[in-house]
C-alpha cells in the first residue's frame, strides 16, 4: 500500500528555522526542489540512520521518497515513524534496487535528483553544497562528491578521494562514490531511467549515460558516508562485478558515439574490467580468482594493473596464508581514522 504526505516537502529545524515562518513561507519556494530517494529492503540495522541524516539536512527544499521491497524484519515500523516528513512511501515487492530506484524516480519532481541507498547516509551540509554548485555551474549536470568508508558501528575505515573524471575515465571503469552523487532532472529525462538487468554496476552504467550529454564536476569535499558490511553486495556477490563490466563493454561498443569515445582508449578499459573484477573478488575472499583477474589486466595494459598493485600484494598474502598481516595494516589504518593508538 502506498503512503502519501499533504506537504510533499519536508521544512527542517535548522538555522533556517531561526528564520520568521511567514518569510520561510514566502521564500521556501524560490528554492530549488531536491528529490532524495531511499530503495530499502530488510536493511532495518541501518535505515534510521540513513533517514535522520536526510532530514537532517540544513535545506529546506526537499522531497524525500522511500521505496521499502517489502521487508520483514521491522523496517516498515522505521519508516511508520518518518511518514509525516515523506513525500511518498511504499512496502511491496519489486524487481531488485534498479526497479526500486526507478519506482521513485518516477514521482521524483526535484529539478534535482540523487538515490541514498539505506545503509548509507549524508554528512551535515551535504544537499546545500551540492544545489550550491548546481546554481553557480549552470553548465554541470552532475556533481559528485568525497566519501567516507565507514564500516557497521559506523566508524571510518577510509576515506575515499575521487578526482576529476571524464567520459574516456568512465568508460575504463574509473568508479565514482554512488552515495555523493547529483545530477540534473533534466539530464535524467534524456538518459532514461536505470536498466533493470543491472544489479552491481547500475550506477556505473547511468553516469556514463549522463556523461555523454553535458559535464560532470567533482568537488573536493566529503559528503556523505558509504557502509562495508558482510551483507553488502560487493562482499556478498563479488563476481557479479567484473560480469556486469564486461556486459557495460559490449554495450558500448554497440552504441556509436561510445563507441568512438572508447576507440581511443580500448585496451585500457578492457584491462580495466579484469581490475574491477579482480578487486571485488578480493573483497569476497576470492584471492586465486582476484589474482587471475588482475593478472589479464597487467597482460592487456600494465600501467592499469600496476596501478593498483595492492590487490596482487594482497592476494598474495591471503595465498601464502599471511591475511593476518594483511587484516593487521588494515586494523591499523582503520585505528587511525579513529584516533586510537
Amino acid at each position: 500500500m502506498a503512503h502519501f504526505s499533504e506537504s510533499g516537502v519536508r521544512r527542517l529545524p535548522s538555522a533556517w528555522s531561526k528564520l520568521h515562518d511567514s518569510k520561510i513561507d514566502l521564500n521556501i519556494y524560490l528554492l530549488k526542489l531536491i528529490s532524495i530517494i531511499t530503495p530499502s529492503f530488510n536493511q532495518a540495522r541501518y535505515l534510521e540512520t540513513t533517514i535522520q541524516s536526510v532530514l537532517s539536512q540544513d535545506y529546506p527544499r526537499i522531497e524525500y521518497i522511500l521505496i521499502d521491497g517489502a521487508s520483514t524484519d521491522g523496517s516498515v515500523e522505521i519508516i511508520k515513524k518518518y511518514e509525516n516528513h515523506l513525500a511518498y512511501w511504499v512496502s511491496e515487492k519489486d524487481a531488485g534496487q534498479a526497479d526500486a530506484i526507478n519506482k521513485g524516480l518516477a514521482r521524483a519532481k526535484g529539478e534535482i535528483i540523487a538515490w541514498l541507498n539505506s545503509d548509507d547516509y549524508y554528512l551535515p551540509n551535504t544537499i546545500s553544497s551540492a544545489v550550491k554548485v548546481f546554481e553557480e555551474k549552470p553548465d554541470v549536470v552532475m556533481v559528485y562528491g568525497d566519501i567516507l568508508a565507514v564500516d557497521e558501528q559506523g566508524k571510518t575505515i577510509n576515506v575515499l578521494k575521487y578526482k576529476q573524471l571524464s567520459l574516456e575515465d568512465l568508460l575504463c571503469f574509473q568508479i565514482i562514490g554512488q552515495p555523493a552523487v547529483f545530477f540534473r532532472r533534466e539530464v535524467y529525462e534524456k538518459t532514461g531511467r536505470l536498466d533493470p538487468t543491472f544489479h552491481f554496476l547500475l550506477d556505473h552504467h547511468l553516469w556514463i549515460r549522463i556523461a555523454k550529454q553535458g559535464k560532470i564536476l567533482h568537488i573536493p569535499q566529503t559528503w556523505s558516508a558509504a557502509r562495508y558490511h558482510a551483507e553488502a553486495k560487493n562482499r556478498a556477490k563479488a563476481a557479479e562485478f567484473g560480469r556486469e563490466a564486461f556486459r557495460i563493454l559490449d554495450w558500448v561498443k554497440s552504441q556509436p558515439k561510445l563507441a568512438r569515445s572508447i576507440s581511443g582508449v580500448e585496451r585500457r578499459a578492457r584491462a580495466s574490467a579484469h581490475r574491477v573484477d579482480a578487486r571485488y573478488l578480493l573483497d569476497g575472499g576470492q584471492s586465486f580468482s582476484a589474482l587471475k583477474a588482475w593478472m589479464r589486466a597487467l597482460l592487456i595494459h600494465p600501467p592499469t594493473a600496476l596501478a593498483r598493485l595492492n590487490i596482487l600484494v594482497s592476494a598474495l598474502l591471503n595465498m601464502s596464508g599471511l591475511s593476518a598481516l594483511r587484516e593487521f595494516f588494515l586494523q591499523r589504518r582503520k585505528r587511525g581514522f579513529s584516533g586510537d593508538k
